[in-house]
């Protein structure tokens, strides 16, 4: 059978972007359809532009420390539109890069929706109708929403929250997950008041219990209103702002914006994916093998939408291993064990492998060593705060377990840390490694007495 390309392509965030591309370097004829903007969500409205925002927000405690090193510096004020005009700027340029890139590869983009019309069939908004041999569905993730919360259209989402005409003076926050902490984190330092608000008892859900609690500690301390074991009962305008209620008892809560963080899903909805028999999750993600197929043999899906491990660089492995194999003869598959990741909150966190609480379950016997200290930086700038460095470590074979940093660039470290890690270094190994002095870092190779151990079982 003929087919008018060999693959197409929903979806032009990094996943798909990245399979595009090296399927079209094999040979084939590659077709790809996005109906926003190039990138996706991590170019342009998640990763990227929020780690501009993250910068942006660090400035206010920079110039604050600086009058303990000698400098004088006078008032300073933020201007929110000069921002957000500079950080579309850069958006924009990196959008181009990535269609450019995918042009000079020899594919062909599609600016517009396409939804799935059979195992080997797409169909454009324009009405055209597409064969392709292969169809990779990789359109992401999209927030999720709580439709039935009285008021919710007063509330923004974290693909509106870039693009806000003004900053607000007085914002609350609903998640402990990735975004709602790391916006709590953006919105104080630029001068908000911000009010983060979560159901659970501690924030980030799945961590190492001691960095949330250091976490926790730091955002009081910058005066972030943690408001834990709440959710909201509904939302109202008022003169003054927005009103949020609460269900278990806190007092309402007026605001200028309230920002919904609360999780994302998968973004399958209307793609025509069970009419063409492919297998969704509970969720609505696309359930997948391990090397990214679906129930259907010539559809595959990459990325967000598969709800696997979801992050930039886990879709874009994926998005390759799937061309090289498919289309390149070449077999693999992407490895979503001992993944580093950081958390832009401020301080950053930096994590690889385990936390305590997850070793202690596997019933091996562990030595855990922890530091918490004064960041020589503000041994001068007198600022009240404390960095966190762990290691979890096999109580037998001296395997380092997991790695865990609260501090200034933990998300720098732990990208490195994240190689011995996934390299099965050893705690001798750590100390056999010569410090870097002066430096944060170096409190992971020259911790030598456990603060906690575990035997067995």
């Amino acid at each position: 059978m003929t087919f008018d390309v060999d693959l197409f392509v929903i979806g032009g965030g990094s996943g798909g972007v990245r399979a595009a591309r090296i399927a079209a370097t094999h040979g084939a004829k590659v077709m790809l359809a996005e109906e926003y903007r190039m990138g996706g969500t991590c170019v342009i409205r998640g990763c990227v532009p929020k780690k501009l925002m993250v910068y942006a927000s660090q400035y206010h405690e920079h110039f604050a420390d600086a009058a303990g090193f000698g400098w004088t510096v006078g008032p300073a004020t933020f201007d929110w539109p000069t921002f957000i005009t500079a950080k579309d700027k850069e958006i924009g340029r990196l959008e181009g890069l990535y269609g450019a890139n995918l042009v000079k590869a020899g594919v062909e983009i599609v600016a517009q929706r396409a939804t799935i019309a059979g195992p080997q069939a797409v169909r454009l908004a324009d009405g055209r109708l597409v064969t392709a041999r292969h169809i990779l569905v990789a359109t992401g993730g999209r927030p999720s929403s709580d439709d039935t919360l009285p008021g919710r259209d007063l509330a923004i989402s974290s693909n509106e929250v870039f693009h806000l005409p003004e900053q607000p003076k007085r914002i609350v926050i609903a998640g402990g997950g990735y975004i709602a902490v790391e916006f709590a984190g953006v919105f104080a330092g630029l001068g908000s008041e911000v009010t983060l608000v979560y159901r659970g008892s501690k924030i980030l859900r799945g961590f190492d219990e001691d960095v949330r609690d250091h976490l926790m500690t730091e955002y009081q301390k910058k005066g972030i209103r943690l408001v834990m074991g709440e959710v909201f009962t509904g939302l109202t305008r008022k003169p003054g702002g927005i009103a949020v209620a609460f269900k278990n008892g806190h007092a309402p809560i007026e605001a200028d914006q309230v920002l919904m963080a609360i999780g994302r899903k998968a973004n399958t909805a209307g793609l025509g994916l069970e009419a063409a028999g492919v297998t969704l999750g509970a969720g609505g993600e696309i359930i997948v093998d391990e090397e990214s197929r679906t129930s259907v043999p010539s559809i595959y899906a990459v990325g967000d939408v598969t709800d696997q491990v979801n992050l930039t660089p886990a879709a874009i492995r994926e998005g390759h291993a799937f061309a090289d194999t498919v289309f390149g003869g070449k077999r693999w598959t992407a490895d979503h064990a001992i993944i580093p990741t950081a958390v832009f909150s401020e301080p950053e966190i930096g994590t690889v492998g385990l936390s305590e609480e997850q070793a202690r379950l596997s019933g091996c016997a562990l030595d855990i060593y922890k530091a918490t200290f004064r960041p020589m930086k503000h041994t001068l700038s007198g600022r009240d705060t404390r960095m966190l460095m762990k290691l979890v470590v096999d109580g037998e074979t001296d395997k380092v377990l997991g790695v865990h940093i609260c501090g200034p660039d933990a998300g720098e470290m732990i990208q490195l840390a994240g190689i011995a890690v996934k390299m099965g270094a050893t705690k001798a190994d750590f100390d056999a490694t010569m410090a870097v002095h002066p430096t944060a870092a170096e409190e992971l190779v020259t911790m030598r007495t456990p603060s906690a151990r575990y035997p067995k079982g």
